[in-house]
């Protein structure tokens, strides 16, 4: 076995499972580890202003690359900034290594107050990761770094956390580095599958509910299959958008908050199949006599929010494949309906009517960017109507977070979105649209931007003013504002004092001149638009 110190070893069994970036901030506890790090010639190490974007960007690498996105950060205050990050990433569902350092072995338990110290930090990640793990021995290092893989790359894909104590990173040892394994999800009890086939092809009003677990899995091919065998009209989650492309025959469209589509497609259906979700939407009801099929790699999803009269607990992927299987040899495919061309034509007359004005901007968002760009729909109007209403082709991604709903995660999320979209060798535009709150919490990523040549596009709407909250007081509070107005900078000014290009705008035709612009621009972007006080989707009022 070689030699080597305990930093190297993290290095190189980052190299050997695939790692290419690590998105990091230096600090004393982890400084073996950028000296490691320097002898990377795999390695592109991505120091950024803020821990919190660590886990940001990340975030977006995975989603992008489909690979797990590494951030490295000091224990106390770092890895507790670092913490929103890791929540975005457990509630959507991505594989995200949080590497934190740690205080000495010898001090660990003591609460002793050593520099950046946490009583168990172990214990402030393990209701936000898959699994957590320390090591104060170089020896370990090899087999937790691996296990970390495993736990990210199988069954539910959701973020780790390790620790390394310093004198674990500076010690020698003789490591052997261990090799990356590829892990076959599990295949579905045949009899279940059985039982979910008859189901099905008994039903006369099937639907399917598709959520993030199928885009994780990479199951649009056999989800389309299986709707077009049955000819079940396709409802998705936020998560899922893009599994399908938007034009297929048999998709209805996004259901999110008021803009309950899930409430409206699901009421008339006799068997539901659920693939990939929580399956929790405001108002959703179970009838009687409707009956429920879910697939889900997460068993513990499986009849949480719905009663379920079949859990099938795999991935979306193998699980659809092998309901296709049952489905053919069950019957033929059934002759083409026009229901969900129905459903989704009244979907489209219940947007125009609810929103207006938004959707003229999200609109403006899609026509100007390439198919494949990916967009990161920050907490911020346009960002939430983007959900129901920008359409999201195949070879796209659109990024949200979730149910986490974090403020201020979409510029530094796109960061690392638009690393990942260079690294896989597929470059396209990656645009955040950000709200002028959520934006200044990561203004200083400019900067991380400029220097690495991370040419991502952020979008501000301006309106002066944290909205939604603003929007609430208006409506639900007697007009009564407090704390939500903001003051905000010269946006040309900051972006020209950070030395990345700026455009302006403040109709929806401006926006989308300024983004095929932004587009074509060998720099990071900066669009402010003056933007006014609309409504999010989850808080329409009838003026």
């Amino acid at each position: 076995m070689p030699e080597m110190s305990g930093a190297q070893a993290v290095v190189r069994s980052l190299e050997a499972e695939g790692v290419d970036t690590v998105f990091a901030l230096p600090g004393v506890q982890i400084m073996p580890l950028f000296d490691a790090l320097h002898a990377s010639r795999q390695i592109r190490l991505i120091t950024c202003r803020h821990e919190q974007t660590t886990t940001y960007a990340a975030d977006g690498y995975a989603r992008v690359t489909g690979k797990p996105g590494v951030a490295l950060v000091v224990p106390g205050p770092g890895a507790t900034n670092a913490l929103a990050g890791v929540g975005d990433a457990y509630a959507t569902s991505s594989p995200v290594l949080l590497i934190s350092g740690q205080i000495p072995s010898d001090s660990l338990g003591k609460n002793q107050g050593q520099l950046h110290e946490i009583e168990d930090q172990l214990d402030v990640f393990r209701p936000l990761t898959k699994w957590v793990d320390r090591q104060t021995a170089p020896a370990g290092i090899p087999g937790s770094i691996h296990e970390a893989f495993r736990q990210m790359t199988t069954g539910r894909p959701r973020p780790v956390e390790l620790e390394f104590t310093p004198d674990a990173l500076r010690a020698r040892a003789e490591i052997d580095i261990l090799e990356p394994e590829l892990y076959q999800p599990p295949q579905p009890p045949q009899r279940k599958i059985s039982g979910a086939a008859e189901l099905l092809s008994g039903a006369r009003r099937p639907v399917i509910w598709a959520g993030g677990g199928t885009l994780r899995a990479k199951a649009g091919a056999e989800l389309a299959a299986v709707a077009e065998h049955l000819q079940a009209p396709i409802v998705t989650t936020p998560q899922a958008k893009g599994v399908l492309p938007p034009r297929h025959p048999l998709y209805v469209g996004v259901t999110y908050s008021q803009v309950n589509l899930g409430t409206q497609v699901l009421k008339d259906a006799d068997v539901i199949l659920v693939v990939g979700s929580r399956f929790l939407e405001a108002g959703l009801e179970i009838g009687p006599g409707q009956k429920v099929i879910h697939i889900d790699a997460d068993a513990a999803e499986i009849g949480r929010n719905q009663p379920t009269d079949i859990g099938i607990a795999t991935d979306a992927r193998a699980g659809l494949a092998a309901l296709l299987s049952a489905l053919e040899i069950a019957g033929s495919p059934r002759p083409p309906e026009d229901r969900a061309a129905a459903m989704r034509l009244e979907s489209q007359k219940h947007l125009q009517q609810i929103a207006g004005p938004q959707l003229e901007w999200v609109m403006a968002v899609r026509e100007a960017l390439p198919e494949d760009a990916v967009l990161v729909a920050g907490a911020t109007t346009i960002g939430y109507w983007s959900h129901v209403a920008y359409d999201s082709a195949t070879s796209g991604d659109y990024i949200t977070s979730g149910y986490w709903g974090t403020l201020g995660y979409g510029f530094p999320t796109a960061i690392g979105a638009k690393v990942g979209a260079k690294t896989s060798k597929n470059d396209r535009p990656v645009v955040a649209l950000c709200g002028d709150g959520g934006f200044m919490y990561a203004a200083p990523e400019l900067l991380t931007a400029r220097q690495y040549g991370i040419n991502v596009i952020a979008v501000v709407f301006d309106n002066g003013a944290y909205g939604a909250s603003r929007w609430d007081q208006r409506y639900q509070f007697g007009d009564r504002e407090i704390g939500t107005e903001i003051v905000n900078p010269d946006w040309p000014t900051l972006a020209q004092a950070f030395g990345v290009a700026s455009l302006s705008a403040d109709t929806p035709a401006g926006l989308r001149s300024a983004l095929e612009r932004a587009v074509g621009l060998d720099s990071p972007v900066l669009i402010d638009v003056d933007f006014p006080l609309l409504a999010p989707p989850f808080q329409l009022v009838t003026e």
